[in-house]
């Protein structure tokens, strides 16, 4: 990757990476990790677990399509304080609350501020920032995703029996306000313009136009999109979701799980930097067709074999269809739409994410209760894989071709 690109435009690819990794406070792989914890202390099954979180999440959903607009309205900096103090308020509720009842608010917060929110303003401000090296700029940006999955969940497994699962959430309110705030404030004081050869600062669809929201809702092919979206999401969210199932019906232990999760953040790194300068090059619609397809082969590794040695092989092969869909999904939306609404399109295609990654636990927890181990349920996800990228062959026909 161009040295020059870095230097010149490292405050704004900074802010967009910061913004990424301050967002895995709120992914599944962080809140899992203290899935058994929760259950024993409100007393809830994997079925009740799964219904509360997947309640929580997509209500998340429903309020990021309303409040994503914000990003194209409200300036980076301004908008990320909003957010990160809301974590934080959020984070201390977790570490006080008592009541099973408020829990489904709470994770509601965590999902909407973290996976929602925050996420979805670093990517927009990257898409919005960058027009020629935009998918560079998003690969960058989602480095910070590989970062928090390498790092956070690991070290909250093992500070967990020492400080206890509620004092993490203190810990994580504190870096939300004294880390993340400022220095992302300090970041973006200065919005970017693009620098490209045509003197508007915003750069239409492939044909032309900027797409509004309802005429991107109106476009059949988005619709052919939808079932991609989610199935990434719903996969890649249930394998951390169910951590702590897993590791009981295996045999091996958070730790030792978590201690493997850098092979997902690795791969997922290494795949989303060439995944970024080939979507620079070819379009990000060459990669439709095959970005899930990895994914697919992962998951079906997650039981036949006893060493754990296949879970990391899984987070591995996850970790190649995260780092495609970084550079993919960043910049598609910009490149098919236009940029001028890309904030409130991008908050529906994160909405339908948030959707998968919410039913994915309601699901996989509700056939436990049934007595259908994780482990027997993942042929399907590796089926539906195979569908839907076949899907998306047929809609990468029909896209307008790259100019």
């Amino acid at each position: 990757m161009d040295r020059s690109f870095l230097q010149q435009n490292a405050r704004w690819l900074g802010t967009g990476l910061l913004l990424t990794l301050a967002s895995s406070f709120g992914q599944t792989y962080f809140i899992a990790i203290f899935a058994d914890r929760i259950m024993a202390d409100y007393g809830l099954t994997d079925g009740d677990w799964g219904l509360i979180y997947m309640c929580a999440t997509l209500s998340s959903a429903a309020a990021v399509v309303w409040a994503g607009r914000f990003a194209d309205e409200i300036r980076v900096a301004r908008l990320a304080w909003l957010i990160f103090a809301g974590f934080a308020a959020i984070a201390i509720g977790m570490s006080l609350n008592q009541s099973p009842w408020v829990l489904g608010f709470l994770i509601f917060g965590l999902r909407f501020c973290g996976q929602g929110m925050i996420s979805h303003l670093g990517i927009t401000a990257m898409a919005r920032w960058f027009r020629v090296h935009r998918g560079r700029a998003v690969a960058i940006a989602g480095l910070g995703y590989s970062i928090g999955e390498a790092a956070l969940p690991g070290l909250a497994a093992l500070a967990e029996p020492y400080i206890g699962w509620r004092n993490v959430w203190l810990v994580a309110a504190f870096v939300m306000l004294a880390g993340f705030a400022p220095f992302v404030a300090w970041l973006a004081r200065d919005e970017r313009s693009p620098r490209n050869p045509d003197p508007a600062t915003q750069a239409p669809g492939r044909d032309g136009r900027h797409w509004t929201r309802r005429q991107v809702l109106a476009h059949p092919l988005f619709w052919l999109l939808v079932p991609g979206i989610m199935a990434n999401s719903f996969i890649g969210t249930v394998i951390f979701f169910q951590v702590a199932h897993i590791a009981g019906d295996m045999g091996w232990t958070k730790v030792g799980m978590t201690a493997l999760y850098p092979a997902y953040a690795v791969v997922t790194v290494v795949v989303s930097l060439i995944a970024g300068v080939l979507v620079d090059r070819v379009g990000p619609d060459r990669l439709l067709p095959v970005f899930l397809l990895p994914l697919g082969a992962g998951v079906l590794l997650i039981g036949p074999f006893e060493g754990i040695w296949s879970w990391g092989a899984a987070l591995a092969l996850a970790g190649a269809t995260t780092g495609i869909a970084h550079a993919l999904w960043g910049t598609f939306w910009a490149e098919i739409y236009g940029t001028r609404h890309i904030g409130a399109v991008k908050a529906v295609a994160q909405a339908f994410m948030v959707v998968g990654s919410a039913i994915g636990p309601g699901i996989t927890g509700w056939a436990i209760d049934q007595g259908v181990q994780f482990t027997g349920q993942v042929l399907w996800m590796t089926v539906a894989v195979v569908l839907i990228s076949a899907v998306h062959v047929f809609v990468v026909a029909r896209l307008p071709v790259r100019a």
